[in-house]
């Protein structure tokens, strides 16, 4: 059982990001002291909205350098701190040509730079870092002969050659409880969230799921969505999950933090529902020979095509919502809520 100081600051590493920048939010409205890391803090643009925040609650917000792939950057801002709420990771747009160099070793170099500063850091008790559930599965076959992926589960067959990003993410978590279980000052808590959706802090087309929304509206689906499904999750609920798994004493290993699964069709249904009839909401599902067909076009392999697509997806979230109180919102209003952001920033036309 860890107890955390309340009145001692709680650091949250890449600050600015998507999720992060809802746990900054909300830890400085339930009163905390909040330190974040910041590639730089005196970058012009994409920090406003932590400006605001800070303006907004004198004196609990502050921003500090901190670069993920630089050894001892993180010390300093973690002085006194109890928490340490990791969410930063390496992040990149395009096709990636070189896994074990763009994805494997970032993840890798920075798990171990964060928690070599978390082990040199005597106040440090208690360390929740932001995993996935691609960490937990990699690809939606893998669930045949079982119900549902829990917490016990291991991405297994990810690799640099399939799925190097869930390979990563894999192979980073297993190297922070590594890491974790090599010595007793501090424990580690880690949370699973699947496909983070809903309203950003700054603007939609920063967050990860862009890509995935952004299907939506270049018409790739008007003639049909795959038959896949993905885990869910409302970004506010995540936020809420990693100060819960912060600050409960007897939180301990991981959390799958998803709502519910979804389909591409789902999520068309939910968007037609909330906006009404647009062409580029799918209407049906494509058979999965022409998916399979038009796959690199897409930007997705053949495999990862012949591996998910018709395949159920199920998780197992009861321990996040028993033990951590979390109470998930449907996924069709965090959808929804994505999108009108999506409208609200000029992305695409109301």
């Amino acid at each position: 059982m860890t107890i955390i100081d309340r009145t001692a600051p709680v650091l949250v590493t890449g600050g600015s990001g998507y999720v992060a920048s809802w746990i900054v939010r909300y830890l400085l409205e339930d009163g905390f002291t909040v330190r974040a890391t910041v590639r730089d803090p005196r970058k012009a643009n994409g920090l406003e909205h932590l400006h605001a925040l800070s303006a907004e609650h004198p004196g609990r917000l502050s921003l500090s350098r901190a670069e993920l792939l630089e050894p001892g950057s993180y010390t300093e801002a973690m002085a006194g701190c109890e928490l340490v709420i990791h969410t930063a990771s390496p992040f990149l747009l395009g096709k990636v040509k070189d896994p074990q160099k763009q994805l494997v070793d970032p993840a890798l170099d920075g798990t171990r730079n964060v928690l070599a500063s978390v082990g040199e850091t005597a106040s440090v008790k208690r360390v929740v870092l932001t995993s996935s559930v691609v960490a937990i599965c990699g690809d939606n076959i893998d669930m045949r002969g079982k119900d549902f992926f829990t917490e016990d589960d291991w991405n297994t067959t990810s690799s640099l050659g399939h799925q190097p990003y869930p390979y990563s993410k894999t192979v980073a978590e297993r190297e922070a409880w590594r890491i974790a279980e090599a010595q007793d000052r501090w424990d580690l808590v880690t949370i699973h969230p699947g496909l983070v959706l809903g309203p950003s802090l700054t603007t939609a087309s920063k967050s990860g799921t862009f890509r995935t929304m952004g299907s939506f509206t270049d018409y790739s689906l008007a003639a049909g969505a795959p038959a896949l499904e993905m885990g869910v999750v409302d970004v506010r609920d995540v936020a809420r999950a990693h100060i819960a798994a912060g600050f409960t004493p007897e939180a301990h290993g991981r959390y799958i933090t998803n709502a519910e699964t979804m389909s591409m069709l789902d999520i068309g249904r939910a968007l037609r529902a909330r906006f009404g009839y647009r062409p580029s909401f799918p209407l049906t599902q494509a058979p999965k020979p022409v998916i399979k067909l038009a796959a690199p076009i897409a930007g997705m392999t053949r495999r990862f095509i012949e591996l998910n697509v018709g395949y159920p997806l199920r998780f197992d979230n009861s321990r996040t919502v028993k033990e951590l109180g979390i109470t998930f919102r449907p996924g069709a209003e965090s959808v929804t809520d994505h999108f009108q952001q999506m409208i609200d920033d000029g992305i695409v036309k109301g």
